[in-house]
């Protein structure tokens, strides 16, 4: 079951009742069928307290594990035939991909698509565009990096802002891209060697990009039984 957070100011997302344990979620997309991939993070103070997972949230049923041994879930996106799943591990620098069984939602052959160096940054929220190139906003690195299918950087756009945090297509024809950033420095080892946490950004900031190349539409999910 899906409940927002009861505190004040807090929308982190709460996933109660699987395995009798509440999993903190972070990114989450939803796919043809109107379920909804979500990745689970334990994340504190010190760092990873232990490993994340990604779980399958079906249409009315309990949500099912589809993999484990995550330390820091982030950004998740489906290539334009669903039949690949992509998804950001930020604190072990990597894009993972996994095939899809559009039918059943059923992940198979994970892989990794992309490794991030530790100094461009550290991978947060993704998206994948119309042609199948897979953009993910590097935190930290002040800027957003479109994959090839083959995970080979294709562009690099840079922002002011360092922290900048997701994307998404936007606009009447999904040639907009919106870019989000953070303005609050977010203090951690995995900040590329020497970064400056004092330095000041224009972070908080959105930003709107106009591209050559499409997104695609987002899908919503249903959901029963404990919104």
């Amino acid at each position: 079951m899906l409940r927002p957070d009861a505190r004040a100011g807090d929308f982190t997302g709460k996933l109660v009742g699987f395995e009798g344990e509440k999993l903190v979620l972070n990114d989450i997309l939803a796919d043809p069928r109107g379920c909804v991939h979500a990745g689970t993070r334990h994340w504190g103070p010190e760092g990873m307290e232990k490993p994340g997972r990604l779980c399958l949230i079906d249409l009315g049923a309990s949500p099912r594990l589809v993999d484990d041994g995550i330390e820091l879930a982030n950004g998740l996106g489906l290539s334009p035939d669903d039949r690949t799943l992509y998804f950001a591990d930020s604190a072990a620098r990597r894009i993972y991909a996994y095939d899809v069984d559009p039918a059943a939602g059923v992940l198979s052959r994970k892989r990794v698509f992309a490794r991030i160096p530790a100094e461009d940054g550290i991978p947060d929220g993704l998206t994948v565009g119309a042609e199948g190139f897979v953009w993910c906003a590097l935190w930290c690195g002040g800027q957003v990096v479109r994959f090839d299918p083959a995970g080979k950087v294709e562009r690099r756009i840079r922002l002011p802002a360092r922290q900048t945090s997701s994307l998404a297509f936007g606009g009447d024809d999904l040639r907009d891209l919106c870019v989000t950033s953070a303005a609050e420095p977010w203090r951690s080892d995995l900040a590329p060697s020497g970064y400056r946490f004092d330095a000041g950004s224009d972070g908080g900031s959105l930003f709107r990009i106009r591209l050559e190349v499409q997104g695609k539409r987002g899908r919503r999910a249903v959901l029963r039984g404990g919104l």
